[in-house]
């Protein structure tokens, strides 16, 4: 059974591999807005939140993460346009060419346990975790 685990949980133990199929495995927080591609959410039937606010928005979930006051999964439950909020956000494993081209990328270069900066696709603004995967 997969189980992840922040870098902080598994120290030196994580490693920036991939799989052996090439995947990976991420959360992310998803922060809409009107010019997204489908604006409307789990949350929302239609989004009106300009693309400034939803900057805005993302920018201080960031800040809470990196202070340490929550972490991105607990936030994407409540907080998160994606209706992967459910379970903290986890999009499961994923390999190139399955996600958008930017989301991807962000992804990729992360670290296990590392969260990226805003980063922007079609969908929305998003916060990315690279999940530490582990079989025990």
């Amino acid at each position: 059974m997969a189980e992840h685990y922040s870098a902080s949980e598994i120290g030196d133990n994580a490693n920036g591999q991939e799989d052996q199929s090439g995947k990976i495995r991420a959360s992310h927080l998803l922060v809409k807005h009107k010019g997204s591609r489908r604006p409307s959410s789990w949350r929302e039937a239609e989004i009106t939140r300009t693309k400034e606010e939803a900057m805005s928005i993302i920018l201080q979930h960031e800040a809470h993460i990196r202070s340490g006051t929550t972490s991105l999964g607990d936030l994407a439950v409540s907080e998160s346009d994606c209706s992967s909020a459910r379970k903290m956000g986890d999009l499961g494993f994923f390999g190139r060419g399955d996600m958008q081209k930017e989301f991807e990328e962000a992804a990729f270069a992360l670290k296990p346990g590392e969260v990226s900066h805003v980063v922007e696709t079609a969908s929305g603004l998003h916060l990315i975790e690279r999940l530490v995967t582990c079989v025990i």
